[in-house]
């Protein structure tokens, strides 16, 4: 059954909305669902509703549709080559000195938890050694 593959996919939110759909077809009210998920009755409401209009395909993560990620493409440009370097001789690179190093290379000023959530993806995303 596609939504039982779709429950284990390794994207979270993904799995998150076939189990949810998956719980639905067991009984459960959006609201039951809603808790463990984190999420508002609505948006247990709203998982099914995409199911019933568009399958399993309605579940799946798409792309959100609009301008590219520029302050992120811009943060990576400059923070990823800095984090590569060897430990020896290098700055401790925390979020705030990142951030600074972005702007004066970049002229682009970005947000802590976007540098974070940039820096997040970019590392963990993949099966290589070190990441999750």
């Amino acid at each position: 059954m596609e939504l039982a593959a779709l429950a284990g996919s390794r994207d979270r939110g993904e799995a998150d909305r076939a189990r949810a759909v998956m719980l639905t077809v067991s009984g459960w009210t959006s609201g039951r669902i809603a808790e463990p998920y984190g999420v508002r009755e609505d948006t247990a409401r709203l998982w099914r509703s995409d199911f019933m209009e568009g399958r399993v395909d309605a579940l799946k993560a798409t792309v959100a549709p609009g301008l590219a990620p520029v302050k992120s493409e811009a943060a990576l440009r400059v923070a990823m080559p800095l984090l590569a370097a060897p430990f020896a001789g290098r700055p401790n690179w925390t979020i705030p000195r990142l951030r600074a190093e972005i702007e004066a290379r970049e002229g682009v000023s970005i947000s802590r938890s976007q540098l974070s959530k940039a820096l997040r993806k970019k590392t963990s995303a993949g099966g290589a050694p070190g990441t999750r």
